[in-house]
């Protein structure tokens, strides 16, 4: 059996990759019994980790939220890969988070183990972005917060817009989406005042306290928002992509937002978002889709869902060479 403190770090690395794990399942991971499952629990939660116990025959463990933020606890390819994306976030102007993306960069860094500061250190990534049809629009991140938490709570969002609004009372909206296109953040939202569909630049928006009362959300129009916003910014169906879809990544949406001009990112979660992309055939959709690098749940439709499959054969053969193509 592992040391207390290896087996405790074990215990945490576990926790922090899934939402539920049945106390079975973790004392089989870590050969371990299940009454040392829950005084290593109990551990945890004396270090300040929020470890939430569900009932049942063998019990089951969920790592939540707390008021906190205790210890992280990241394996190397994890330490690697959210330097890369801190740096490109610190690199990357008008996207309203550089500088707490630099502070955040420094503090990993100071914690760093000595093996992995020193091949961190010897890594530069700088974001080189395209020119935009249009300059960027920097959104300040507790502003995204608030607008967020208005579109998950279902409470009407009061707010002033626009540079000048003088005295004029505030625009009151039934905030559904906020979306990025091209390079921009919006909020697609029904405007209570008008009684019509709005999209607002979230830059404008100065929002009022408190929100107002919550509202059972309404259909966009044509059930589909990124469709909605696509025709919105277009202003019609009329030059699409052939071949459009849907996909749910495995990252946040400020970090697709960053590499997705022409598209519709949407938020779904702190770690998660959805993503509307068009090309010009469904094979160089999945391709253009895989560039993210990031767990991948197609919506659809089904021929892009069979592009991937098409393409992962593709890169079997690919990968086997010569002689798995002959076979």
């Amino acid at each position: 059996m592992p040391k207390t403190s290896a087996r405790l770090l074990a215990l945490l690395s576990l926790l922090q990759t899934r939402r539920d794990w049945p106390g079975t399942v973790l004392a089989d991971r870590l050969d371990i019994s299940l009454r040392t499952v829950r005084r290593d629990v109990d551990r945890l939660r004396e270090l300040g980790y929020p470890i939430a116990a569900a009932k049942g025959p063998d019990g089951g463990y969920r790592l939540r939220a707390g008021t906190e933020l205790p210890p992280l606890l990241f394996d190397d390819e994890q330490a690697v890969a959210l330097t890369i994306a801190l740096q490109l976030a610190a690199s990357t102007p008008g996207t309203g988070i550089a500088e707490p993306a630099e502070r955040a960069l420094t503090t990993v860094r100071q914690v760093l183990p000595s093996r992995l500061r020193h091949r961190i250190e010897a890594l530069r990534v700088t974001a080189v972005e395209r020119p935009a049809t249009r300059p960027a629009a920097p959104v300040d991140g507790a502003l995204l917060l608030t607008v967020s938490a208005a579109v998950h709570a279902r409470e009407v969002l009061r707010f002033d817009y626009g540079p000048e609004h003088g005295d004029r009372p505030p625009r009151r909206a039934e905030p559904h989406h906020v979306v990025t296109w091209d390079g921009r953040w919006y909020l697609v939202a029904w405007d209570l005042d008008r009684e019509a569909w709005r999209t607002f630049r979230v830059d404008r928006i100065r929002p009022r306290t408190p929100n107002g009362p919550r509202f059972t959300p309404r259909e966009v129009p044509g059930g589909d928002v990124a469709g909605y916003v696509v025709g919105t910014f277009r202003g019609s169906d009329d030059g699409q992509w052939p071949c459009r879809g849907t996909v749910i990544l495995g990252l946040p949406a400020a970090t697709v937002a960053l590499y997705t001009r022409d598209g519709v990112v949407e938020e779904l979660a702190p770690d998660r978002c959805r993503l509307t992309l068009g090309s010009w055939s469904w094979p160089a959709l999945a391709a253009a889709i895989g560039r993210y690098d990031a767990d991948i749940e197609v919506e659809g439709p089904a021929e892009l869902t069979g592009a991937f499959a098409h393409l992962a054969r593709r890169f079997a053969r690919t990968a086997a060479g010569p002689a798995g193509k002959n076979s």
